[in-house]
């Protein structure tokens, strides 16, 4: 009975003893409760108690500022540990907005490794501090921005004209120098959000002409029309996150577009990337995948490597330096967006999800980087993957000598149905008018070769489609398929392809060949095959023509009148 007695005693002081220290544990020895009693103002040590960020609007509770304190509001002037450190300037207030809708994280934690997410089965770990501007895109949505090297154009534009004289942008510039050059200008990293006077040009130049010395005489003079060009692309990414910029340029010089969307817009091929960012890291595979098991890791190696993290992707590695991978992997985990009330809506936000705005300039040379250079080469040069048919050289000097721009416009516009070419023109998600015409200005700038047409009507050709077909079986289903369903080369027995080609493209082709590719023309002989005549080109072109539905082929005679009025016009 007395020991007994003293189990129990013994069980009660340990369970006391316990209890003690939990609660010494829970009110003196948390890490956010060190960091406080370190923490000071001028006008003393702040009281050591729970801090957090609520915002219902946006579903923010977040208790990150226990230990980051100068992110709560009111309490900038605290200093101490380097914790402690003040938010860099952003576009909103980080106080009213919380930490994890930006940043990522648990909220509710007040543990660092929870706070931070770092733990199992959280799928929102915080970003890593090299990609933290990756948490703009959980909001906004840059507009306009040009491929990689339009976009460091602009930026080179700017330093070379010495705009960092006077104005400060993304951190940079806007000091005094020796001499008293220079000024304090407006800073401009973020007017793409904020607007700027678009008559800034010619009242600069009034005022430099009219001053007689000081910053105006010795360091602005006229801008040439290409320079000013440059200066606007460099003005309107200007939006406070220059990093992200950079991700998405060269994610718009990368060709993603052309088989992936992002906000409704792109191809059907690879996944959605809407929401990539948002990517649960817990259902990852990360045996192949060197270092940490985090996200950003696991797409780095995914850029490098498809199919050794994704069984049958049918991806091509990107063949892009190192610096481009951890861009285009910045880029990525910024495809995060939320749904928002509609009054924390960004405008160029709305501007993508209620007016369909194009969040990549809509010049050729960037459309066709981002929807067409994956497949075609980013000067069109055509491309080959491996285990995949070739994709054809589009700025090929000897296709756009016998291509109309009619031509191309058709095949951009309905692409390659069975192939992978899509419908740009038709599909939702798919391309304006506009820019199918400014991807074909562009390709016969890539090609520096104008369309010189023969006069010939669209149909001409009165071969013999009997004698087209051996000539086709021997000298052309190698490459094409024995019933052109493609191979080595492209697919010709193709609606589109046939609707769209005239005649004379098809003769001109086969006759010519094309340069750079396995296509010869036959109208030379090789050590593999005797030359064909014209007569005998004619007759494969008739053979062609019997794959097609719209049109009525001779079989070698000339036909009645109204018969080639009828082929002329179609």
């Amino acid at each position: 009975m007395k020991k007994n007695k003293y189990l129990l005693l013994g069980s009660s002081l340990g369970v006391f003893a316990l209890l003690v220290m939990a609660a010494v544990q829970e009110h003196f020895l948390k890490e956010w409760q060190k960091i406080q009693r370190r923490a000071h103002t001028e006008q003393g040590r702040i009281p050591v108690r729970l801090r957090q960020v609520v915002n219902p609007a946006l579903g923010v509770a977040d208790r990150c500022v226990s230990c980051h304190v100068t992110m709560a509001p009111g309490e900038q002037n605290v200093t101490g540990l380097p914790v402690l450190a003040s938010h860099k300037p952003v576009v909103h207030e980080p106080g009213e907005f919380g930490c994890t809708i930006c940043h990522g994280g648990q909220g509710a934690a007040t543990e660092k490794k929870d706070a931070h997410g770092q733990v199992p089965f959280w799928p929102l770990p915080m970003l890593p501090a090299r990609f933290s501007q990756a948490g703009c895109g959980a909001c906004h949505a840059p507009l306009g921005v040009p491929t990689e090297r339009v976009l460091a154009e602009a930026q080179l534009t700017f330093e070379r004209l010495d705009c960092l004289a006077c104005h400060r942008c993304d951190e940079r510039g806007g000091t005094l120098r020796p001499g008293n050059l220079g000024m304090e200008g407006p800073d401009l990293s973020r007017v793409g959000l904020n607007g700027y006077d678009p008559e800034w040009y010619p009242k600069h130049l009034k005022k430099a002409r009219e001053a007689r010395e000081g910053p105006w005489k010795t360091s602005f003079a006229e801008i040439s029309e290409p320079d000013l060009e440059r200066l606007r692309i460099f003005l309107a990414t200007r939006v406070g996150a220059p990093r992200l910029v950079q991700a998405k340029a060269v994610f718009h010089s990368a060709g993603c577009l052309g088989c992936h969307q992002v906000s409704g817009v792109g191809g059907d091929e690879g996944p959605d990337l809407t929401q990539a960012g948002l990517k649960d890291p817990g259902r990852l595979d990360y045996s192949v995948v060197p270092g940490e098991p985090t996200l950003a890791n696991w797409l780095e190696e995914h850029f490098r490597s498809p199919a050794s993290l994704v069984a049958g992707s049918q991806m091509p590695g990107v063949r892009l330096p190192e610096r481009s991978i951890e861009l285009l992997t910045l880029y990525t985990l910024s495809l995060r967006r939320r749904d928002l009330p509609g009054s924390y809506l960004p405008r160029e936000r709305v501007q993508v999800e209620r007016f369909r705005a194009r969040e990549f300039a809509t010049d050729g040379e960037t459309i066709f980087a981002a929807f067409c250079s994956g497949c075609h080469g980013s000067r069109g040069q055509g491309l080959r993957w491996p285990g995949m048919p070739g994709f054809p050289a589009s700025a090929n000097p000897d296709l756009l000598a016998v291509a109309s721009d009619e031509f191309l416009l058709e095949t951009v516009r309905k692409g390659r149905p069975g192939r992978r070419m899509p419908a740009w023109g038709e599909k939702p998600g798919g391309l304006r008018e506009e820019e199918i015409r400014a991807v074909v200005a562009y390709l016969r700038k890539l090609g520096g070769v104008p369309y010189q047409p023969d006069g010939k009507p669209a149909r001409w050709v009165e071969g013999d489609p009997e004698l087209g077909r051996r000539l086709y079986a021997s000298a052309c289903a190698g490459c094409h398929g024995p019933k052109g369903e493609g191979g080595e080369g492209p697919a010709l027995n193709n609606p589109v392809l046939l609707a769209s080609a005239t005649d004379s493209f098809l003769v001109e082709t086969i006759s010519r060949g094309r340069r750079g590719t396995p296509m010869e023309g036959f109208l030379q002989p090789t050590p593999a095959r005797p030359a064909l005549s014209p007569s005998e080109i004619q007759a494969v072109v008739a053979f062609l023509r019997t794959w097609d539905k719209t049109t009525r082929v001779s079989s070698g005679r000339p036909g009645s009148q109204a018969e080639r009025r009828e082929r002329g016009s179609l």
